[in-house]
Protein backbone atom coordinates (compact mmCIF):
# COMPACT_ATOMS: atom_id res chain seq x y z
CA UNK A 1 0.00 0.00 0.00
CA UNK A 2 1.68 3.42 -0.85
CA UNK A 3 -0.30 6.41 0.94
CA UNK A 4 -1.61 9.25 -1.66
CA UNK A 5 0.08 11.88 -0.39
CA UNK A 6 -0.11 14.03 -3.06
CA UNK A 7 -3.76 16.03 -2.95
CA UNK A 8 -6.22 14.21 -5.26
CA UNK A 9 -6.80 17.70 -7.16
CA UNK A 10 -3.19 19.11 -7.31
CA UNK A 11 -3.18 15.35 -9.17
CA UNK A 12 -6.52 16.69 -11.64
CA UNK A 13 -4.95 20.15 -12.12
CA UNK A 14 -1.49 18.46 -13.96
CA UNK A 15 -3.07 15.74 -15.63
CA UNK A 16 -5.35 18.77 -17.29
CA UNK A 17 -2.20 20.37 -18.31
CA UNK A 18 -0.63 17.93 -19.52
CA UNK A 19 -3.59 16.89 -21.80
CA UNK A 20 -3.93 20.62 -22.87
CA UNK A 21 -0.35 21.01 -23.56
CA UNK A 22 0.98 20.95 -26.84
CA UNK A 23 4.91 22.07 -26.39
CA UNK A 24 6.74 20.81 -22.53
CA UNK A 25 10.00 21.92 -21.07
CA UNK A 26 10.73 19.77 -18.06
CA UNK A 27 13.72 22.04 -16.18
CA UNK A 28 15.68 21.06 -13.30
CA UNK A 29 18.60 22.69 -11.33
CA UNK A 30 22.50 23.80 -11.87
CA UNK A 31 25.15 20.92 -11.01
CA UNK A 32 22.29 18.17 -11.80
CA UNK A 33 22.91 15.05 -10.00
CA UNK A 34 21.06 11.31 -10.07
CA UNK A 35 17.80 12.45 -9.01
CA UNK A 36 17.60 15.94 -10.89
CA UNK A 37 18.30 13.98 -14.36
CA UNK A 38 16.49 10.37 -12.87
CA UNK A 39 12.92 12.25 -12.67
CA UNK A 40 13.41 14.74 -15.30
CA UNK A 41 14.20 11.39 -18.25
CA UNK A 42 11.40 9.64 -16.17
CA UNK A 43 8.99 11.97 -17.01
CA UNK A 44 10.49 12.82 -20.11
CA UNK A 45 9.49 9.07 -21.19
CA UNK A 46 5.85 9.18 -19.50
CA UNK A 47 5.22 12.16 -21.74
CA UNK A 48 6.48 10.64 -24.71
CA UNK A 49 4.28 7.37 -23.83
CA UNK A 50 1.50 9.69 -24.11
CA UNK A 51 2.28 11.22 -27.40
CA UNK A 52 3.71 14.49 -25.65
CA UNK A 53 6.53 16.67 -27.30
CA UNK A 54 8.51 17.39 -24.45
CA UNK A 55 12.26 18.59 -23.96
CA UNK A 56 14.46 18.22 -20.84
CA UNK A 57 16.81 21.20 -20.13
CA UNK A 58 19.55 21.42 -17.64
CA UNK A 59 21.83 24.65 -16.57
CA UNK A 60 25.03 23.37 -17.17
CA UNK A 61 26.49 19.79 -18.04
CA UNK A 62 25.69 16.79 -15.80
CA UNK A 63 28.09 13.58 -14.33
CA UNK A 64 28.89 11.33 -16.85
CA UNK A 65 27.89 8.24 -15.41
CA UNK A 66 24.28 9.17 -15.49
CA UNK A 67 25.07 8.61 -19.64
CA UNK A 68 23.97 5.18 -18.53
CA UNK A 69 19.81 6.54 -18.55
CA UNK A 70 17.82 6.08 -21.45
CA UNK A 71 17.51 8.79 -23.22
CA UNK A 72 20.33 10.93 -21.79
CA UNK A 73 22.00 11.95 -24.58
CA UNK A 74 18.81 13.93 -25.56
CA UNK A 75 18.65 16.34 -22.51
CA UNK A 76 19.98 19.71 -23.81
CA UNK A 77 22.43 21.83 -21.43
CA UNK A 78 21.87 25.77 -21.55
CA UNK A 79 25.55 26.53 -21.51
CA UNK A 80 27.46 26.57 -25.03
CA UNK A 81 23.61 26.37 -26.73
CA UNK A 82 21.86 29.51 -25.23
CA UNK A 83 19.88 31.16 -28.36
CA UNK A 84 18.14 27.29 -28.85
CA UNK A 85 17.40 27.08 -25.56
CA UNK A 86 15.73 30.38 -24.86
CA UNK A 87 13.83 29.66 -28.21
CA UNK A 88 12.81 25.97 -26.95
CA UNK A 89 11.30 27.75 -23.67
CA UNK A 90 9.38 30.51 -25.54
CA UNK A 91 7.59 27.60 -27.45
CA UNK A 92 6.56 25.44 -24.79
CA UNK A 93 2.79 26.28 -22.64
CA UNK A 94 3.70 24.10 -19.86
CA UNK A 95 6.91 24.02 -17.68
CA UNK A 96 8.06 21.47 -15.12
CA UNK A 97 10.69 22.51 -12.76
CA UNK A 98 12.11 19.22 -11.25
CA UNK A 99 13.95 19.18 -8.36
CA UNK A 100 14.38 22.49 -6.61
CA UNK A 101 12.24 24.88 -5.24
CA UNK A 102 13.74 28.43 -5.91
CA UNK A 103 14.62 30.07 -8.83
CA UNK A 104 17.92 31.08 -7.90
CA UNK A 105 18.85 27.20 -8.49
CA UNK A 106 18.97 27.40 -12.18
CA UNK A 107 21.14 30.09 -12.82
CA UNK A 108 21.22 31.78 -15.46
CA UNK A 109 18.25 30.19 -16.90
CA UNK A 110 16.30 31.84 -13.92
CA UNK A 111 15.32 34.73 -16.29
CA UNK A 112 13.96 32.82 -19.16
CA UNK A 113 11.63 30.27 -17.07
CA UNK A 114 10.35 33.67 -15.04
CA UNK A 115 9.47 35.50 -17.87
CA UNK A 116 7.74 32.43 -19.38
CA UNK A 117 4.10 32.80 -20.00
CA UNK A 118 3.81 28.90 -20.11
CA UNK A 119 1.99 27.34 -16.84
CA UNK A 120 4.04 26.07 -14.36
CA UNK A 121 4.50 22.95 -12.41
CA UNK A 122 7.01 22.49 -9.29
CA UNK A 123 7.85 18.90 -8.10
CA UNK A 124 10.34 18.70 -5.22
CA UNK A 125 11.45 16.96 -1.96
CA UNK A 126 13.48 19.90 -0.64
CA UNK A 127 12.20 22.38 2.71
CA UNK A 128 11.31 25.82 2.05
CA UNK A 129 10.07 26.24 -1.41
CA UNK A 130 9.77 29.57 -2.94
CA UNK A 131 6.03 30.16 -4.45
CA UNK A 132 7.05 30.78 -8.69
CA UNK A 133 4.61 27.95 -9.87
CA UNK A 134 1.20 27.44 -11.12
CA UNK A 135 1.14 23.90 -9.27
CA UNK A 136 3.66 23.52 -6.50
CA UNK A 137 4.36 19.73 -5.20
CA UNK A 138 6.72 19.79 -2.35
CA UNK A 139 6.90 16.73 -0.24
CA UNK A 140 10.20 17.31 1.96
CA UNK A 141 9.31 14.08 4.01
CA UNK A 142 9.92 12.10 0.44
CA UNK A 143 13.48 10.77 0.01
CA UNK A 144 13.50 11.76 -3.43
CA UNK A 145 12.08 14.15 -6.86
CA UNK A 146 12.16 10.68 -8.87
CA UNK A 147 9.40 9.31 -6.11
CA UNK A 148 7.65 12.30 -5.88
CA UNK A 149 7.09 11.42 -9.85
CA UNK A 150 6.21 7.34 -9.68
CA UNK A 151 3.72 8.35 -6.89
CA UNK A 152 2.51 11.09 -9.54
CA UNK A 153 2.10 8.76 -12.64
CA UNK A 154 0.86 6.07 -10.62
CA UNK A 155 -1.85 8.35 -8.96
CA UNK A 156 -2.59 9.64 -12.27
CA UNK A 157 -4.00 6.50 -13.58
CA UNK A 158 -1.18 5.47 -15.83
CA UNK A 159 1.21 2.92 -13.62
CA UNK A 160 0.06 -0.02 -15.94
CA UNK A 161 1.25 2.28 -18.77
CA UNK A 162 4.57 2.72 -17.34
CA UNK A 163 7.51 1.55 -19.30
CA UNK A 164 10.53 0.05 -18.66
CA UNK A 165 12.51 3.58 -19.20
CA UNK A 166 10.63 5.23 -17.11
CA UNK A 167 11.08 2.68 -14.26
CA UNK A 168 14.46 2.99 -14.41
CA UNK A 169 15.02 6.20 -14.70
CA UNK A 170 13.07 6.58 -11.92
CA UNK A 171 14.85 3.63 -10.09
CA UNK A 172 18.13 5.24 -10.81
CA UNK A 173 16.98 8.33 -9.18
CA UNK A 174 16.06 7.09 -6.04
CA UNK A 175 19.42 5.32 -5.30
CA UNK A 176 21.56 7.96 -5.86
CA UNK A 177 19.44 10.63 -3.30
CA UNK A 178 19.38 7.36 -0.45
CA UNK A 179 23.20 6.54 -1.46
CA UNK A 180 22.22 3.13 -2.19
CA UNK A 181 19.26 2.82 0.22
CA UNK A 182 22.20 4.03 2.49
CA UNK A 183 20.51 7.14 4.19
CA UNK A 184 17.04 8.23 4.10
CA UNK A 185 15.70 5.19 3.93
CA UNK A 186 13.77 4.33 6.34
CA UNK A 187 10.07 4.41 5.17
CA UNK A 188 8.59 1.32 3.96
CA UNK A 189 6.93 2.72 1.30
CA UNK A 190 10.32 3.13 -0.70
CA UNK A 191 10.61 -0.60 -0.58
CA UNK A 192 7.05 -0.98 -1.93
CA UNK A 193 7.96 1.14 -5.17
CA UNK A 194 11.14 -0.73 -5.88
CA UNK A 195 9.68 -4.02 -5.65
CA UNK A 196 6.89 -2.29 -8.52
CA UNK A 197 10.27 -0.68 -10.31
CA UNK A 198 11.42 -4.35 -10.31
CA UNK A 199 7.82 -5.60 -11.58
CA UNK A 200 8.32 -3.28 -14.68
CA UNK A 201 11.53 -5.25 -15.42
CA UNK A 202 14.36 -3.07 -14.27
CA UNK A 203 17.41 -4.82 -12.97
CA UNK A 204 18.46 -2.96 -9.53
CA UNK A 205 21.44 -4.44 -9.11
CA UNK A 206 22.80 -3.76 -12.70
CA UNK A 207 21.68 0.18 -12.39
CA UNK A 208 23.60 0.17 -9.06
CA UNK A 209 26.74 -1.12 -10.61
CA UNK A 210 26.20 1.23 -13.07
CA UNK A 211 26.20 4.38 -11.14
CA UNK A 212 28.63 3.30 -8.10
CA UNK A 213 31.16 0.56 -9.64
CA UNK A 214 31.94 2.24 -12.80
CA UNK A 215 34.29 5.06 -12.57
CA UNK A 216 37.66 6.12 -14.29
CA UNK A 217 41.11 5.30 -12.87
CA UNK A 218 41.47 9.04 -12.29
CA UNK A 219 38.58 9.16 -10.20
CA UNK A 220 40.20 6.68 -8.08
CA UNK A 221 43.09 8.19 -8.11
CA UNK A 222 41.61 11.14 -7.21
CA UNK A 223 39.64 9.40 -4.02
CA UNK A 224 42.87 7.97 -2.95
CA UNK A 225 44.74 11.28 -2.83
CA UNK A 226 41.62 13.07 -0.71
CA UNK A 227 41.63 10.43 1.98
CA UNK A 228 45.44 10.49 1.87
CA UNK A 229 46.31 14.41 1.86
CA UNK A 230 43.47 16.67 1.81
CA UNK A 231 41.15 14.91 4.66
CA UNK A 232 41.04 16.99 8.00
CA UNK A 233 39.77 16.29 11.05
CA UNK A 234 38.53 18.13 13.81
CA UNK A 235 37.93 15.79 16.32
CA UNK A 236 36.98 18.47 19.35
CA UNK A 237 33.85 19.29 16.29
CA UNK A 238 33.32 15.61 15.11
CA UNK A 239 33.74 17.15 11.54
CA UNK A 240 35.91 16.11 8.70
CA UNK A 241 36.70 19.01 5.58
CA UNK A 242 38.10 18.43 2.24
CA UNK A 243 38.64 20.46 0.16
CA UNK A 244 40.40 20.41 -3.24
CA UNK A 245 41.53 23.71 -5.34
CA UNK A 246 42.27 24.49 -9.06
CA UNK A 247 45.58 22.46 -9.05
CA UNK A 248 44.27 19.40 -7.27
CA UNK A 249 41.23 18.96 -9.64
CA UNK A 250 43.83 19.38 -12.83
CA UNK A 251 46.47 17.08 -11.35
CA UNK A 252 42.98 13.75 -11.60
CA UNK A 253 42.22 15.70 -14.97
CA UNK A 254 38.72 16.21 -12.92
CA UNK A 255 35.58 15.15 -15.08
CA UNK A 256 31.87 16.21 -13.91
CA UNK A 257 30.84 13.84 -11.30
CA UNK A 258 34.71 12.18 -10.52
CA UNK A 259 33.89 13.91 -7.02
CA UNK A 260 30.15 12.33 -6.47
CA UNK A 261 29.91 10.82 -2.87
CA UNK A 262 33.45 12.08 -1.65
CA UNK A 263 31.67 14.06 1.14
CA UNK A 264 29.98 10.85 2.38
CA UNK A 265 33.74 9.13 2.85
CA UNK A 266 34.77 10.47 6.26
CA UNK A 267 31.35 9.90 7.49
CA UNK A 268 32.94 6.38 7.79
CA UNK A 269 34.87 7.38 10.48
CA UNK A 270 33.41 6.25 14.07
CA UNK A 271 34.21 9.65 15.44
CA UNK A 272 33.00 11.94 12.95
CA UNK A 273 29.09 12.97 12.08
CA UNK A 274 29.95 16.18 10.24
CA UNK A 275 31.48 16.25 6.95
CA UNK A 276 31.98 18.91 4.21
CA UNK A 277 33.23 18.70 0.89
CA UNK A 278 34.45 21.47 -0.99
CA UNK A 279 35.24 21.85 -4.19
CA UNK A 280 36.68 24.89 -7.19
CA UNK A 281 33.77 25.27 -9.53
CA UNK A 282 34.91 27.97 -12.64
CA UNK A 283 34.25 31.51 -10.78
CA UNK A 284 32.97 30.28 -7.29
CA UNK A 285 33.55 27.73 -4.61
CA UNK A 286 30.43 24.32 -4.43
CA UNK A 287 30.02 22.95 -0.76
CA UNK A 288 28.30 19.99 0.04
CA UNK A 289 27.22 19.30 3.43
CA UNK A 290 26.39 15.90 5.10
CA UNK A 291 25.53 14.46 8.64
CA UNK A 292 24.25 11.76 10.87
CA UNK A 293 22.21 11.50 13.60
CA UNK A 294 20.18 14.84 14.41
CA UNK A 295 23.20 17.42 13.60
CA UNK A 296 22.26 19.81 11.06
CA UNK A 297 23.62 20.17 8.20
CA UNK A 298 21.89 22.47 6.58
CA UNK A 299 21.23 24.48 9.56
CA UNK A 300 24.94 25.08 9.13
CA UNK A 301 25.07 25.62 5.41
CA UNK A 302 22.45 28.24 5.51
CA UNK A 303 23.66 30.18 8.14
CA UNK A 304 26.92 30.43 7.31
CA UNK A 305 26.58 30.35 3.10
CA UNK A 306 22.74 30.98 2.70
CA UNK A 307 22.74 27.38 1.21
CA UNK A 308 20.03 24.87 2.24
CA UNK A 309 18.74 21.05 2.08
CA UNK A 310 17.52 18.32 4.05
CA UNK A 311 18.76 17.81 7.82
CA UNK A 312 21.42 15.37 6.73
CA UNK A 313 22.41 16.58 3.40
CA UNK A 314 22.93 20.40 2.48
CA UNK A 315 24.89 22.28 -0.10
CA UNK A 316 25.80 25.60 -0.61
CA UNK A 317 28.76 27.82 -2.52
CA UNK A 318 30.86 30.28 -1.84
CA UNK A 319 32.52 33.14 -3.42
CA UNK A 320 35.63 33.77 -1.93
CA UNK A 321 38.95 31.23 -2.56
CA UNK A 322 38.69 28.02 -1.50
CA UNK A 323 41.08 28.55 1.66
CA UNK A 324 39.17 31.36 2.70
CA UNK A 325 35.93 29.27 2.66
CA UNK A 326 37.73 26.96 4.66
CA UNK A 327 38.54 29.60 7.27
CA UNK A 328 34.97 30.31 7.23
CA UNK A 329 33.82 27.35 8.38
CA UNK A 330 36.51 27.00 10.90
CA UNK A 331 36.01 29.90 12.73
CA UNK A 332 32.04 28.77 12.57
CA UNK A 333 32.23 25.32 13.94
CA UNK A 334 32.56 25.99 17.74
CA UNK A 335 29.26 27.78 17.91
CA UNK A 336 27.66 24.57 16.27
CA UNK A 337 29.57 22.36 19.20
CA UNK A 338 29.24 24.36 22.19
CA UNK A 339 25.91 22.05 23.05
CA UNK A 340 27.27 18.42 22.03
Amino acid sequence: MITKIIPEEKIISVLKLINKANKIAIVTHKSPDGDAIGSSLALYHFLFSQEKEATIIVPDSFPKYLDILPSSSEILVYEGNETEIIETIKQCDLIFCLDFNNLKRIAKLNTHIAGSNAKKIMIDHHPDFVEFADIIISHPEIASTSELIFRLICRMGYFSEMTKQTAECICAGMLTDTGGLAFNSNSPEIYTIFAELLRKGVDKDLIYRQLYNSYSENRMRLMGYVLAEKMKIYPEYHTAIVALDKSDLEKYDYQTGDTEGFVNMPLSIDSVYFSIFIRQDHDRVKLSFRSQGDFPANKVAAEIFGGGGHLNAAGAESLQPVDETVKRIEEALPRYFNDK
